[in-house]
């Protein structure tokens, strides 16, 4: 009787559990698995572990959150890749030569991070919510009385989004922080530290470009009346 092995049995079983006592129990690994990890994909790793940005807001998440801007009276509004907004020197140079705010007020440069920095937290969000606010005014005393009243709201919404588990919430308000009538122009001097905001533009961002991306409207206005297009960003998670 041949059996299993043939003919030269005992000879073929032998080296049958030879060879199968050196084969390891485990699948061998692959040389892309046994390649280490280079320093950049490691920091990497780590940055992304360390900051959380491979976690995702969920469908009912995102529901839930809906809910709570409609009620607060925002209907206006996409939800965004964080990862998409442009950063801009050239908006940072736009601050610091030709606007009035420069100096002036505690959340615009320079009491707010350098660009680089600004880029480096936009890509610590993978969740953020652009909202858009559009109004026609005769003159910059009624666009700052407005501004005011949407920034507050909307500081509130960030509040109200952080209480709901959400604690990475961050705002940039629509147009630059005026809760205060009269500002301390230094972070350190603050009056509404926990309300305060910088805007988008503060931030460095190129809200042109951004929100076109984003398929909202937003042009040059040639006169002061003509009806302007802001944005706010609340960045989630």
């Amino acid at each position: 009787m041949t059996g299993r092995f043939g003919k030269y049995g005992d000879a073929k079983r032998k080296a049958h559990l030879r060879s199968k006592a050196k084969t390891p129990n485990t699948i061998p690994k692959t040389r892309a698995d046994q390649r280490p990890r280079s320093p950049k994909k490691k920091r990497k790793d780590q940055e992304e572990n360390r900051m959380g940005t491979k976690s995702d807001i969920t469908a009912n998440e995102r529901q839930r959150l809906d809910r709570m801007f409609q009620e607060k009276g925002h209907a206006d509004y996409k939800w965004i890749d964080p990862q998409k907004i442009i950063v801009s020197q050239w908006v940072r140079m736009k601050c610091m030569f030709g606007c009035g705010e420069y100096g002036k007020n505690a959340c615009c440069p320079p009491n707010v991070p350098s660009v680089s920095e600004c880029e480096r937290f936009f890509h610590e969000y993978q969740d953020a919510v652009i909202f858009r606010f559009e109004k026609a005014v005769d003159k910059p005393e009624e666009r700052h009385r407005w501004s005011k009243k949407v920034n507050i709201k909307l500081a509130k919404l960030e509040r109200d989004v952080f209480l709901a588990g959400y604690e990475r919430a961050f705002l940039l308000f629509m147009d630059s922080c005026g809760i205060c009538a009269d500002c301390s122009a230094s972070r350190e001097g603050c009056k509404e530290p926990r309300s305060a905001r910088p805007s988008p533009e503060a931030m460095a961002v190129d809200v042109y470009s951004t929100a076109r991306h984003f398929g909202f409207p937003i042009e040059v206005r040639t006169e002061y009346s003509q009806e302007m297009n802001r944005y706010a960003f609340l960045m989630i998670r």
